[in-house]
């Protein structure tokens, strides 16, 4: 049984990791500092699947995603691989009959997100996107606030995420045969920030600035909805931001402090500028525990979905992702046929 609010497990449910990357050890770290159960890794490359199980002191160590997904000794996969290989990672374990939380984006676009869902519906097995974020207990917080109406009618939000990274035209970042650009790292977390607020825009207004590799160094794009909100997002992967979100109401707004999609601060206020109320809850280690949480709750209740994040959400966030990259001219192998990932 997990505890969501605290982020804790009683560790009955075991975890395998698909992938050895950073991303990977910090959940991993969270994981097993809040409880889970961390069984297995599995990687391609047996010295690196060796070398992150005995850093974490995970009991097995597979030298295949094959071998990690049909372990009878896991329950769930976390699937940790670049996001070009989250569908056929994921396609891998749920057919093997193990849950999946997917490191996000999702997926590359919304038909390989579709297939993902459609599939752990057809099995019965929970996909959950591991958009940590919206887990974070500052978010869980959020949505009470816009819930009891004390915001009164929802206006607008906006949500940046704009970092400083790698240039090399080398790097999986600057690379659209990777998946690269500004969008689905950076832009994923302000844009399934909106479909949060404000759900599934009407319509979509996006500009872009593209590198010489082709993939996008900015991006910025407003989300219209039919009763008159407004959601601006914007994401930058070579200039460092504040990195702030507000939502607005008609009654006063919350100001999320950067950075807005990590553990953080928030106040609210009135009108008139006065303080009526300072979040500020401490989250130990980087708060990816809340997400695993969310998916032991869901396995141990018998659900596929819950309601802070939907399966079926993911794959609209993924279309409104799509329809962003149609409108700056951005495309990936994927979106003319499946990629064929490697798989061992």
């Amino acid at each position: 049984m997990t505890n969501l609010s605290k982020g804790t497990s009683d560790g009955q449910i075991r975890w395998g990791i698909l992938g050895t990357g950073f991303i990977a050890g910090l959940q991993t770290q969270d994981l097993i500092e809040n409880g889970f159960t961390v069984q297995a890794v599995g990687s391609r490359a047996p010295e690196s699947s060796r070398v992150f199980s005995e850093k974490f002191s995970i009991p097995t160590a597979h030298d295949s995603y094959e071998a990690l997904v049909t372990d009878p000794g896991v329950d769930v996969v976390y699937v940790a691989t670049p996001h070009t290989y989250h569908h056929a990672h994921a396609l891998l374990a749920l057919n093997a009959g193990k849950h999946v939380l997917v490191e996000k984006p999702f997926t590359i676009n919304a038909r390989q997100a579709r297939e993902i869902v459609e599939l752990a519906e057809a099995k019965g097995l929970v996909a959950l996107e591991a958009m940590w974020s919206r887990f974070l207990p500052h978010m869980l917080r959020l949505r009470e606030i816009i819930h009891d109406g004390t915001l009164g009618e929802m206006r607008k939000i906006t949500a940046s995420h704009n970092q400083n990274l790698p240039k090399d035209p080398a790097h999986r970042l600057n690379d659209p045969a990777l998946g690269g650009g500004a969008l689905l790292d950076l832009g994923i977390y302000p844009v399934s920030f909106a479909f949060d607020v404000f759900g599934a825009p009407g319509n979509i207004r996006a500009s872009a600035t593209m590198t010489a590799t082709g993939v996008d160094r900015q991006t910025a794009a407003i989300f219209e909805y039919p009763q008159g909100q407004q959601a601006i997002v914007d994401c930058e992967l070579d200039a460092a931001g504040a990195n702030r979100a507000v939502v607005t109401g008609t009654e006063g707004w919350v100001d999320i402090e950067p950075t807005w999609y990590n553990p953080t601060p928030f106040t609210r206020f009135d009108t008139h500028g006065n303080v009526l109320e300072r979040f500020d809850e401490p989250v130990k280690g980087r708060g990816m525990q809340f997400q695993a949480a969310e998916m032991e709750r869901l396995i141990t209740a018998g659900f596929t979905a819950g309601t802070v994040l939907p399966p079926r959400e993911s794959v609209a966030v993924m279309a409104a992702m799509d329809e962003i990259r149609r409108q700056i001219g951005l495309r990936y192998a994927a979106d003319a046929t499946p990629e064929g990932a490697p798989n061992d």
